[in-house]
């Protein structure tokens, strides 16, 4: 199945997202924020540039309530490879490569819980737990990493992050890398946790002092998680 973005469904899974997310919008004044990205995406789409993923929405799709929502994974923007970005920030399908971001989160958790798992790919199984996996910008054209920067995403997803900040709904939030960390003056509620740590890429995962490998933000999650009396989320996935 395609993960391009075509036109109809653009406006379709908009429309079709939970009264939260748009009263949101609306009460934040973004029409015209979603306008002009829109166009711009529909332009280079009748341009023929392949956009991807088929659905920008997808990780706030089954949210109905933000008391649902027990943590935040920023990411920056999809996967800028065919068959790769799937809605989900870090994600992808189960019969793709893995990314080497992923790749790492993966060594993190085998790291974290010393077990020998299956490598976590479609990561929706985190999603149907309460973990909004969100990217800052929600589209990418083919090939080129950050092509959607400062079209207009990233004021709408900091809208979103600034209403789920607000909930007071304890909620996890964890900053990987530089541009998830600017975001931390959004979360303001200090009933929430935020962990920071370098990205996952390989260009960052071991760096000092804040490296991502041996952060051992899952578990430090569900120990916090457990202390609001929330239930801990379940990382791993059982080897068959």
């Amino acid at each position: 199945m395609s993960n391009k973005l075509i036109k109809k469904t653009l406006y379709k899974d908009f429309n079709n997202l939970n009264p939260i997310w748009k009263n949101c919008f609306l009460q934040n004044k973004l029409e015209q924020s979603f306008k002009e990205i829109f166009s711009y995406v529909e332009s280079e789409i009748d341009k023929g540039v392949t956009i991807y993923p088929a659905n920008p929405f997808r990780s706030l799709y089954n949210i109905k309530n933000l008391s649902e929502i027990n943590v935040v994974i920023l990411g920056q923007d999809p996967y800028h490879n065919e068959g790769q970005a799937d809605g989900l920030a870090f994600s992808v399908p189960a019969n793709c490569t893995i990314p080497p971001s992923l790749r790492n989160i993966n060594k993190e958790l085998k790291q974290e819980y010393n077990n020998d798992l299956e490598t976590a790919k479609d990561l929706s199984f985190w999603a149907m737990q309460g973990v909004l996996l969100l990217n800052t910008i929600l589209t990418v054209e083919h090939g080129k990493a950050m092509s959607h920067a400062n079209k207009g995403w990233e004021l709408i997803t900091d809208t979103i992050i600034k209403l789920i900040a607000t909930n007071n709904s304890p909620k996890a939030f964890l900053l990987w890398g530089l541009a998830a960390q600017k975001k931390t003056n959004l979360i303001t509620n200090n009933v929430h946790l935020i962990l920071k740590s370098n990205h996952p890429s390989p260009l960052s995962a071991y760096r000092k002092p804040f490296p991502f490998i041996g952060c051992n933000h899952f578990i430090k999650t569900n120990e916090w998680l457990i202390s609001q009396k929330r239930k801990p989320i379940t990382w791993l996935i059982p080897k068959k």
